[in-house]
């Protein structure tokens, strides 16, 4: 996906490439630090995103692309512990 934005001059602008990549890599560092450091976070993309940029006075040509909210985990917290499938039971071969 590509996205041009304004630099300066109204006239002038650039062109962004690999939005999602350029943004997305980030997000997932920015996640495995806020879990490193003791805490957890929740991934949150709502449909449309259009009011935070609105709520936040942002400019046009800045997009929101997912909303992280982080914080310390409850005292009786608990992940559970899922299991993948056997790959018999999900793969069917065809020779």
């Amino acid at each position: 996906m590509k996205r041009a934005y304004e630099v300066g001059d109204e006239d002038k602008k650039l062109n962004n490439y690999y939005v999602s990549e350029s943004v997305g890599l980030p997000a997932g560092f920015f996640l495995m630090a806020v879990h490193n450091a003791g805490l957890v976070a929740l991934t949150h993309t709502p449909s449309p995103m259009n009011f935070i940029s609105k709520a936040l006075n942002r400019p046009e040509n800045e997009r929101p692309f997912l909303v992280n909210p982080v914080g310390f985990p409850a005292d009786n917290a608990v992940v559970p512990e899922l299991s993948r499938k056997l790959k018999d039971s999900v793969i069917e071969y065809y020779l």
